[in-house]
């Protein structure tokens, strides 16, 4: 077999075989190979006009078919799986050729592999790809790791293939060595959970409250979307509530069961944040909101919980708390990717990634599922002060939620008296006001650690660390 693709990819199930289909629209010939052949077939005669292809059926002939440097794209399941392709192809790789794992895999198994196939001559280039399969088609954000070697000959058809912003540069960049490209994919799904929970708080604030129908809920997202709200998410939530079910005529959102499921990179983005120290309330709030939804024999032991009364609003009334509730989902917003990048810092600094966070917040502002408007300014305040150290300390992001903080406390103070809950609003607020506050309780955290076991503090009139003799005369000593 000639050596004629210069990309090839393997598991062609949705996401793979639309990956495949970008690449070959984009001028390049694709090889494809999937361990059963008749995907692989089925992709050539239902698109194969759309560009050039070679169809492959073993591991042999599909390596044959890729020029050197290769370029093997791995489109299978994390863990396992993806282990058991690279022990297949690896051995038919020589030094130089690499290998592109496409899927949410954990960063630390990344960086597992990257050491392993490094020591072979092999680039390992963990990638994250962002868009659903609708951006694997017609241009995802793409957040490639590993060498600067492997991104110099993949990196221009990965720019090719990605989206682009509105300014026309594509939605990728070299995310940094080793995990920092599923890294930097894993906390993107962090924050893409907590602003659907964000989004779901603002719906649920909007019906149960306000009064309204998803219908009109649904034009309310449709105004929030053309002002500084706009963004992927906000765009398809008035489509969902829009949505009528064709077989009862009822809202859909209201014959869809309400139990959420997850696949488990929002779950890893707080494993990690607690490795690291970071604090990512809301992320993780919206991690256990999808699990309280789905604990169903749990939620229907406790329907006779007592709560309050509740009431609708008037008509007024009701569109006034809206304007609030866009000014507490704006806030909250805003801190949830505070914590999402405040996370990736954190992870760059520990691993030695050195990521550009401004970059990060460029690639995201097309193709992935929480491209925004907003990551503009995301974009500008990183450039401004490469080493600033929240998006809080940007002058802009400050004097925004100063202005929306009034109607952010009145929001999540109605949620509360009215029994809706809204941990990812009221976890973003409580996040705000620990980092604005003068003094934490951390300082009374510390004298008990101190009494039960020793642990020693700091004070703030002297260096050194001291512990009191609560069992004694308690006096302070040093320790």
């Amino acid at each position: 077999m000639s050596s004629t693709a210069q990309i090839g990819v393997t598991g062609l199930a949705v996401m793979g075989r639309n990956l495949a289909r970008n690449f070959a629209r984009n001028g390049y010939t694709v090889a494809l190979h999937n361990r059963t052949t008749a995907k692989t077939r089925a992709l050539v005669e239902e698109f194969g006009d759309e560009g050039d292809f070679v169809a492959t059926e073993s591991a042999e002939d599909f390596v044959a078919a890729l020029e050197r440097p290769r370029r093997l794209v791995v489109m299978v399941k994390a863990g396992d799986p993806t282990d058991a392709v690279i022990a297949e192809f690896a051995p038919l790789l020589e030094p130089g050729d690499m290998i592109i794992d496409g899927g949410n895999a954990h960063f630390a198994d990344t960086r597992r592999r990257e050491k392993d196939l490094r020591d072979q001559g092999i680039h390992f280039v963990g990638t994250g790809v962002s868009g659903g399969e609708e951006g694997a088609l017609n241009g995802p954000s793409i957040m490639p790791g590993g060498s600067k070697e492997s991104y110099a000959s993949l990196g221009p058809m990965l720019e090719k293939i990605s989206a682009k912003a509105k300014d026309g540069d594509p939605c990728v960049t070299h995310i940094g060595p080793d995990g920092a490209g599923h890294f930097v994919k894993m906390v993107h799904n962090g924050i893409e959970y907590a602003d659907m929970q964000l989004i779901g708080e603002a719906y649920q604030l909007l019906r149960d409250v306000a009064g309204y129908s998803p219908a009109e809920i649904a034009d309310i997202f449709r105004t929030w979307n053309a002002g500084r709200l706009d963004s992927y998410l906000i765009e398809i939530t008035a489509e969902v509530l829009s949505h009528t079910d064709a077989a009862t005529d009822k809202p859909f959102v209201d014959v869809v069961l309400d139990q959420a499921e997850q696949k488990g990179t929002g779950r890893w983005t707080v494993q990690i944040a607690l490795d690291l120290g970071v604090p990512v309330s809301g992320i993780a709030e919206a991690v256990f909101a999808r699990s309280v939804s789905g604990h169903a024999a749990l939620r229907d032991a406790s329907r006779h919980l007592a709560g309050p009364t509740a009431s609708t609003l008037g008509k007024d009334e009701a569109a006034a708390f809206a304007d609030q509730v866009e000014q507490a989902l704006y806030a909250s917003k805003i801190v949830s990717y505070t914590q999402g990048f405040h996370q990736i810092a954190a992870g760059s600094e520990q691993y030695d990634w050195n990521i550009d966070l401004g970059e990060v917040a460029a690639i995201w502002r097309g193709g992935c599922i929480i491209r925004a408007a907003f990551l503009d300014r995301i974009t500008q305040a990183y450039e401004a002060q490469p080493q600033l150290p929240s998006l809080l300390a940007d002058k802009s992001f400050a004097e925004e939620i100063a202005a929306a903080q009034n109607d952010w406390r009145t929001v999540i103070t109605t949620a509360v008296t009215q029994g809706v809950p809204t941990p990812a609003f009221a976890a973003t607020l409580a996040y705000y006001d620990s980092l604005r506050a003068e003094r934490l309780p951390a300082a009374l955290t510390q004298g008990q650690r101190d009494y039960f076991g020793a642990h020693t503090y700091r004070r703030v009139d002297r260096e050194g660390a001291f512990h009191t003799l609560w069992g004694g005369d308690g006096t302070e000593v040093e320790s």
